[in-house]
């Protein structure tokens, strides 16, 4: 299995829309699903620190991701620069490969 992290600061004022987008059902998820390969998204909110989000988007494979994103380059910009004003900060935390025995 193949993951992507994500962390995110939201603007206070963009939370309920940050995480309706960001959900598991929301607009970023509807589009990963045009993605062979794609098993779902987490969305973790930090108890904390309340405009602290993390993302993992689960894939089957490196290779069904990097296949998605140049089907659906195009679309991902565009979903990418929509989202743009959420956020204070975004940052990719990492890529990372389940070892699975």
């Amino acid at each position: 299995m193949y993951l992507i992290l994500w962390e995110y600061h939201v603007k206070p004022q963009e939370r309920a829309e940050f995480e309706e987008i960001y959900s598991p059902t929301g607009a970023w998820a509807e589009l990963f699903q045009k993605g062979e390969g794609y098993l779902g998204t987490e969305l973790l909110h930090d108890e904390t620190s309340p405009r602290r989000y993390l993302t993992i988007d689960r894939w089957e494979s490196k290779a069904a991701y990097e296949t998605f994103l140049s089907v659906q380059e195009q679309a991902y910009k565009e979903m990418d620069a929509r989202c743009e004003g959420l956020t204070e900060h975004e940052s990719l935390l990492g890529k990372w490969t389940l070892e699975q025995n």
